[in-house]
């Protein structure tokens, strides 16, 4: 007998999962496949992080399912499926659409072809409100809406009918699966780069919903009032990011959460909040779909050709802009955060891509990488299209070049961030905090500080680069390249009325 392959990728849940209620419907027996991709987990947007979160989802999965029949391997993915398919038979093979980078789009249109090859029917369900091929979105808050508030996609797990013996690839049993889903767990964390194991949120459903539990028990209350600050958002916000990147929960059953406590008192501007930053996840997500290039090249063609620096200072710049050198602590303070957490809140992202861009003038494809393999809940559609516009280089949006010294003074005032992550500023006064080259060197000596060398100076004079940039962003602005490309961009992606 066939089975009903499922094949997971970045919906790593067993509820309102439509794939699954499709593949239960056929009464064949049902098999889960992950595969750690080559394509995957050797791409510069990806780091460990990444697949130890995958891993832990899959442990959890595990635990709710006949062992059987969840399959779990690593590699190329049609070789994989062959293997299966001769060994078994693929009655219908069944996933979520995928907005993704442009080697797993190539990869979708492999499995196309392998399944036209071999006869097997492929269902593809959408992704949350977004829709493959939209041209404009006349409709598409309608559709949203109509997409939240539908019944989720659920099936009596008792009542699947599970593959309940061991599935061989080529002589190997079901206790690969082990074999492959501990080589991207923390066996050894000393080893790991994740080694503290605890400042990184852990993957799974179970998870998921424990987060989302909380966050409507008490701490997300102050959801409206904390989440620019970097160190209240780590509480306060709602931490579902990486959860919903990798489908541990779905957006539609948290939007359904939300509406439930709606009408809960004290809550409502931070649930109106919510409730935007849920609506524009699905909006940016579509724009990358509908604009999947912006990978590769500037969303507005008319800033290809935008200045930027090159050679030695770029090279220097850019990397003391990683490693969290810059000279400037709020800046450092993120990035070194972000290096050992896997997490900041938007707020603090934006200004990071604005120092690179802006401040730095560095083209933003130079950092795009590196942010997203530091985000434990990089999501292809949403950073793309968030880094291009912090950048600048949309023609369409507003354009933001932040002081980080403001941000600084504004968002962490008494200097708590900066000194949980820039242990050199340990003793600088708050006053100064945020500006440490302004202290004498007998205040450096006080406070055991030496700029220059226990603690960077500024890489840049942010006054003298926060004009040129403006100059150069609001003179560009103007081409007439860039605003042609603007009303097409308004055109195919503004809603209407808005």
């Amino acid at each position: 007998m066939s089975i009903a392959l499922v094949w997971l990728k970045r919906d790593l849940r067993l509820s309102d999962h439509e794939p699954l209620v499709l593949a239960a419907q056929t009464r064949l027996p049902v098999v889960l496949f992950y595969c750690f991709e080559d394509i995957q987990v050797n791409d510069s947007h990806y780091k460990n992080r990444h697949w130890r979160f995958v891993a832990q989802s899959l442990a959890d999965i595990r635990k709710k399912i006949p062992i059987p029949a969840l399959w779990i391997t690593q590699g190329d993915l049609t070789t994989h499926l062959n293997h299966i398919h001769e060994m078994h038979g693929i009655g219908a093979l069944f996933s979520h659409q995928e907005v993704g980078l442009a080697n797993t789009f190539s990869r979708d249109k492999a499995v196309n072809q392998w399944c036209i090859e071999n006869k097997v029917k492929w269902h593809e369900s959408n992704y949350a409100a977004v829709i493959r091929g939209l041209t404009n979105r006349s409709e598409w808050d309608k559709h949203w809406d109509s997409v939240m508030r539908s019944p989720t996609q659920d099936f009596d797990l008792s009542q699947v009918n599970w593959y309940q013996h061991p599935l061989a690839i080529e002589n190997s049993q079901s206790s690969d699966n082990e074999e492959v889903l501990q080589r991207w767990l923390p066996v050894d964390n000393s080893k790991d780069e994740c080694s503290a194991e605890s400042l990184f949120q852990k993957g799974g459903e179970s998870e998921a919903w424990r987060t989302l539990a909380s966050f409507f028990e008490q701490r997300g209350k102050s959801y409206a009032y904390s989440l620019s600050s970097p160190s209240l958002s780590q509480q306060h916000c709602s931490r579902l990011s990486a959860y919903l990147a990798w489908g541990n929960i779905s957006l539609k059953q948290v939007y359904q959460y939300l509406l439930q406590h709606w009408q809960v008192p004290g809550w409502r501007r931070s649930l109106v909040a919510l409730s935007s930053r849920l609506h524009w996840h699905c909006h940016f997500i579509q724009k990358f779909e509908s604009e999947s290039r912006m990978e590769f090249e500037p969303v507005n063609n008319g800033y290809q050709d935008l200045p930027r620096s090159s050679g030695d200072i770029q090279q220097r710049h850019l990397i003391a802009w990683k490693t969290g050198q810059t000279g400037y602590p709020m800046v450092d303070a993120c990035m070194r955060c972000l290096h050992t957490t896997g997490y900041i809140n938007f707020r603090m992202r934006a200004m990071l891509v604005s120092f690179l861009c802006h401040h730095l003038a560095i083209d933003w494809r130079l950092g795009v990488k590196h942010l997203a393999s530091l985000f434990l809940d990089f999501e292809p559609g949403i950073h793309y299209s968030q880094f291009q516009m912090q950048a600048g280089i949309t023609g369409i949006n507003t354009i933001r070049i932040y002081n980080p010294v403001k941000q600084g003074e504004e968002k962490d005032p008494k200097g708590e961030f900066v000194r949980a992550w820039i242990p050199e500023l340990n003793e600088v006064p708050s006053e100064l905090i945020h500006t440490p080259w302004q202290l004498t060197p007998m205040e450096q000596m006080m406070y055991g500080l030496s700029i220059g060398k226990t603690y960077p100076a500024p890489i840049v004079d942010i006054k003298e680069s926060y004009k040129h940039a403006q100059q150069l962003l609001w003179s560009w602005r103007k081409k007439p390249s860039v605003k042609r490309e603007a009303q097409r961009l308004l055109a195919m992606h503004v809603r209407p009325n808005t």
